[in-house]
């Protein structure tokens, strides 16, 4: 039997447009599509489903419950981009052990982290 694969994620929004536009922003995703209404944004093999749902508030109340953590390449140029499209900082980048970590806020209250892993961590990995 094949295990399941994790093929995306919804994210729900009281404003989805503005969500949407600054992901695009923030993390430049290697395609920005509309599939049946739904916003949908690819970073990687995971699709990012950005729509509405009646039964949401304009803000998470509980970010802590799920983190999406974004692997990249040049942490602090996309920290940059973040700052740039109005991110506040949960925690700013930092060096932990020689991997870079830092974890922003978007505009839902959605905590959002980046990650560039050293090559020692990617190891361990």
């Amino acid at each position: 039997m094949t295990r399941p694969v994790l093929g995306g994620l919804l994210l729900s929004s009281a404003d989805p447009e503005r969500l949407r536009a600054w992901y695009v922003t923030a993390l430049d995703p290697e395609r920005n599509t509309d599939v049946g209404g739904y916003g949908v944004l690819k970073f990687g093999e995971v699709y990012l489903f950005i729509d509405t749902r009646a039964d949401i508030g304009d803000k998470n109340p509980e970010p802590g419950r799920m983190i999406m953590n974004f692997n990249v390449d040049d942490a602090r140029a996309v920290a940059a981009r973040m700052e740039r499209a109005g991110a506040s900082w949960l925690a700013e980048l930092e060096d932990r052990d020689g991997s870079l970590f830092a974890t922003a806020i978007d505009p839902d209250g959605n905590y959002v982290q980046i990650i560039q892993l050293s090559e020692e961590h990617l190891k361990e990995m």
